[in-house]
């Protein structure tokens, strides 16, 4: 073995040791047990998971701003209390339909792990839920309740492109962030 194969090995390992130990702790999740041998035999499925099941290596941003991730949590909390309040109070409305649209959503910062994550947390606010993502367009497609006029439409257009720019700041990679924040410099610029 070359000790260019070597580092290449280390390098794997070292970017889906985060993967795997992810995997690990949603086993024991999904178990209720918080044991060593759930821990033990995580890591045996885990192992076995992303050796049989071969993806492609994800490779994270490797940026964390723990400000922003808190923050963000502490907005999709609310936001998920706020969105399951009004999809109760249209279902409870008998006087009118709730209406519905699907959106298409070109989002500005994305890349595969950015769409995802956006994805993800559309989706599991009450409302809306992703019907397709166009990966070389990066465009998202939301199915959404609630609707009644373009300015609604807008009004969650701009929502989501709103958590992608939250992502973005908690997690992205460097290169997102310092272009959301030329984007934010050169609206601010503009504004004046």
């Amino acid at each position: 073995m070359s000790k260019e194969t070597g580092r290449h090995i280390w390098r794997d390992i070292g970017v889906q040791l985060p993967f795997l130990a992810w995997l690990v702790v949603l086993w024991m999740l999904l178990w209720s047990q918080f044991t060593v041998l759930a821990f033990l035999s995580g890591l045996v499925v885990a192992v076995f998971v992303t050796r049989v099941f071969r993806l492609p290596t994800v490779e994270l941003s490797g940026r964390i701003n723990l400000w922003y991730g808190a923050l963000f949590v502490v907005q999709f909390l609310f936001a998920m209390i706020r969105g399951g309040l009004a999809v109760t109070m249209q279902v409870f409305d008998l006087r009118r339909q709730p209406g519905a649209a699907i959106i298409a959503v070109p989002l500005r910062y994305a890349d595969d792990l950015m769409m995802t994550h956006v994805s993800v947390v559309s989706s599991l606010i009450p409302g809306s839920l992703i019907v397709e993502a166009d990966r070389d367009r990066q465009i998202l497609y939301l199915h959404v309740i609630g609707v009644r006029s373009h300015d609604d439409v807008e009004k969650q257009r701009e929502g989501v492109l709103r958590w992608e720019r939250r992502i973005v700041r908690a997690l992205g990679a460097p290169s997102q962030f310092r272009a959301l924040k030329a984007d934010e410099r050169a609206a601010k610029g503009g504004a004046r």
